[in-house]
């Protein structure tokens, strides 16, 4: 029965998301929209168990102004965990992918930062990417960025990543490559069904603004 109730993607109606806030020495703040809480998360979990099947990936979109160029060092998302009949985590680490932009959805991966143990709040991570993992983004384009938190089920539960009550640029995508309608990327609020979520996902982007270039 557990697993059958994994086939659509968990949510929690936690009142509280637990930030965390911890930027790179020097980093600026890139782009944000780590606020409008909407009281509601989903599912953004690789599951290292028994339940990887229902492994559910979030994403999210942002454009990098024209005549800048962006050097990512780290990402902040609110989120939290759940576990039934536990307090839920933690995270054994996270995963911080980058996209290009594709008809509104994510495209070609252009960046993979995994298993990185970010500053932990009780399912809210500040996530800084290492120097191996370089990430510069030019300006005037549309990319995406998607969070995963590695857990095993059994015994921790899972991670939701918080969602917001306003949408910036195209809404936030899903997948669930293993199983269900949504084995690609597609827009996350018609994976999911209507449990409240809001259209985008929180998340903060910080590192270095070069100005000038693209």
């Amino acid at each position: 029965a557990l697993a059958a109730e994994r086939t659509r993607p968990a949510t929690h109606f936690s009142g509280t998301v637990h930030r965390v806030i911890a930027a790179v020495p020097g980093a600026v703040t890139l782009y944000d929209q780590n606020s409008d809480d909407s009281g509601v998360g989903v599912i953004s979990t690789h599951f290292d168990d028994d339940f990887d099947s229902n492994d559910g990936y979030g994403a999210d979109d942002f454009i990098v102004p024209a005549g800048h160029k962006w050097k990512i060092k780290e990402v902040e998302v609110a989120g939290a965990y759940g576990c039934p009949g536990c307090d839920g985590g933690p995270a054994s680490s996270e995963s911080v992918f980058f996209y290009k932009d594709r008809k509104g959805l994510p495209g070609k991966l252009i960046a993979e930062c995994g298993a990185i143990k970010g500053q932990d709040n009780q399912g809210s991570f500040a996530i800084r990417l290492p120097k191996s993992c370089k990430v510069t983004l030019k300006g005037g384009k549309a990319y995406w960025v998607s969070v995963v938190a590695t857990m095993s089920f059994n015994c921790c539960g899972e991670w939701n990543w918080e969602t917001r009550n306003s949408q910036i640029e195209n809404p936030a995508a899903w997948e669930n490559p293993n199983r269900g309608d949504c084995r690609s990327w597609d827009v996350m609020t018609s994976c999911i069904g209507n449990y409240g979520e809001g259209p985008d996902f929180m998340f903060a982007l910080k590192g270095a603004d070069i100005v000038g270039e693209d």
